[in-house]
């Protein structure tokens, strides 16, 4: 059996940086071979705010994976996230040429295209182009094309595009760590592919990635994606609305927040207190439980409410029976499930990368906070053996103008 190929994911959130380098092994399953986590410095809200800070962050969970991994990176997948990711639904016609060798994959890629011809605003770039469903010869509902026979051929995609500029920005970043970027994913998307089951894709589900600085949705119906968004709140708010509420330090609201903390009130004893240390106090202060979980009960619910109204603007809020999947560090705070349930009015459950599909270093990586880069590696492993004709056209996104000055050198005397 041939090598398989080393798979690289890098999670740059707004609270960790996560590098994670894998193989596979002769089932298919993957195998993880190094582990990198740190703090994350230089980003908020999904974005980088200082480039030489969160260059340093990247540079450092880097080097933690390759030094535990024993390889050194190239290139990686990386994820995206931030309020600047917009989302569209297009459609894509072209003639089939005869010949009778049916679709191929060629026409598939120029359906492809001819969708993401829409009017893009400057300083905006394409991030993914993923086709939601294939019309041949006006019959719908064809999930894979290639072989068929037919004259037209049409395909509805969702074309997800970013700011430019932070693109750029976090491309800095990554490379002044010496890794290339492959290529980017959006969070929810990642986060998708290790929480969701099959079914759920398939009866229509919301993936709900909640972050420190930002909640990444993913609409699945009919197995693909229909509907993605990035809000700019996340467990930070959280911890922002602790630190004033009880007049604390930062970091000593998250951890009260980590330790004590429920999202839902009513699940909470009445009288159950802890020491705390408040700003310009002498001695610690005692705090109910009661009290902290009303605090956080109130962003909580307003997350929510503000997931609901995208769902809502969305239109597809009656198609999604398999209700939602909360996943992100944040989905880990008690009672957030059932606040979720209660304001979305859908079944709902918290999920993370499921440990029987993992091999190697996965101790580290049990639970929802590490969905995205998991994740990161199961896209990573897909484009892997994805058709060669999509995959090259994927990685055009940058022009590489040395083989041209190659050329001309050559005919210079």
């Amino acid at each position: 059996m041939e090598d398989s190929p080393v798979l690289v994911g890098i999670d740059v959130g707004t609270t960790k940086v996560c590098a994670l380098i894998a193989d596979t092994d002769e089932q298919g399953q993957l195998r993880i071979l190094g582990v990198g986590v740190e703090p994350s410095q230089g980003m908020r809200k999904g974005v980088v705010v200082d480039v030489e800070q969160a260059g340093r962050s990247i540079a450092a969970a880097v080097d933690k994976a390759q030094r535990t991994a024993g390889y050194e990176i190239g290139a990686a997948f990386v994820s995206l996230a931030g309020a600047h990711v917009a989302s569209v639904n297009s459609r894509g016609v072209v003639g089939i040429g005869g010949g009778g060798h049916g679709i191929e994959q060629d026409d598939i890629d120029r359906a492809l295209d001819a969708a993401q011809a829409i009017a893009i605003p400057h300083g905006r770039e394409v991030l993914h182009v993923i086709p939601r469903g294939f019309i041949v010869d006006g019959q719908e509902g064809i999930r894979q094309p290639l072989g068929m026979h037919g004259f037209r051929l049409e395909v509805e995609a969702h074309i997800i595009t970013a700011a430019t500029a932070s693109v750029q920005n976090l491309t800095k970043c990554v490379e002044a760590a010496g890794v290339q970027v492959e290529a980017y994913v959006l969070n929810p998307l990642a986060s998708a592919e290790v929480t969701l089951t099959d079914t759920e894709k398939e009866m229509g589900v919301v993936v709900v990635d909640i972050g420190g600085g930002t909640t990444d949705l993913a609409i699945y119906i009919d197995g693909n994606v229909w509907h993605t968004t990035v809000l700019a709140v996340g467990g930070n708010h959280l911890t922002s609305d602790i630190a004033h509420g009880l007049r604390l330090p930062a970091d000593l609201a998250e951890k009260i927040k980590i330790e004590h903390g429920s999202a839902n009130a009513a699940d909470v004893p009445l009288h159950e207190t802890f020491l705390m240390q408040p700003f310009g106090e002498d001695h610690p202060l005692q705090v109910t439980r009661f009290d902290l979980a009303t605090i956080i009960e109130a962003r909580v619910e307003e997350i929510f409410g503000l997931i609901l109204q995208e769902i809502k603007r969305t239109g597809y809020d009656g198609l999604l029976p398999a209700g939602v999947v909360l996943t992100g560090g944040t989905s880990q705070l008690p009672g957030l499930r059932k606040v979720a349930s209660s304001v979305l009015n859908l079944p709902s459950r918290v999920a993370g990368p499921h440990p029987d599909r993992l091999h190697g270093l996965v101790d580290k990586l049990a639970g929802p906070a590490f969905s995205t880069s998991v994740g990161l590696l199961h896209w990573a492993q897909r484009e892997s053996i994805a058709p060669p004709a999509r995959k090259g056209r994927k990685k055009s996104r940058t022009i590489d103008l040395s083989r041209g000055v190659e050329f001309f050198k050559r005919l210079l005397p």
